[in-house]
């Protein structure tokens, strides 16, 4: 896979927004869409960096997609909580950003369940 689509796999795996993105790195939404969805177009160094930088890789796994992530791998985690990443690398995006919104709403249930002074 080349930049455009490991930039994408990225954003679905981190479930960030374009926008969101743009944020972070100060690159415009619309610089980042075309790096998302034309063919030859690709940043210079200094967004390369601060795109990988936002997304918790490393320029040459967004280049070339075959370094690891910098953050703990799959492999170290749980078995309960790999199944839940394999299920979803499975699903679409649209899905996927769902199932964390749902998440999101359990983690923060939880959160609030708990005592003051608990956490």
């Amino acid at each position: 896979m080349g930049f455009k689509e490991n930039l994408k796999s990225e954003l679905i795996y981190t479930g960030m927004l374009v926008k969101e993105l743009s944020a972070k790195t100060g690159i415009s939404k619309h610089t980042l869409d075309n790096y998302l969805n034309t063919h030859n177009s690709l940043p210079n160094a200094e967004g390369a960096v601060k795109i990988a930088r936002a997304l918790g890789v490393t320029v040459e796994y967004l280049v070339t997609g075959q370094e690891k992530r910098q953050e703990t791998t799959v492999v170290s985690l749980p078995p309960d909580i790999r199944l839940l990443v394999n299920i979803a690398e499975k699903l679409s995006a649209k899905n996927r950003r769902l199932a964390i919104k749902l998440i999101r709403v359990l983690w923060e249930q939880e959160d609030a369940a708990l005592p003051l002074g608990a956490v």
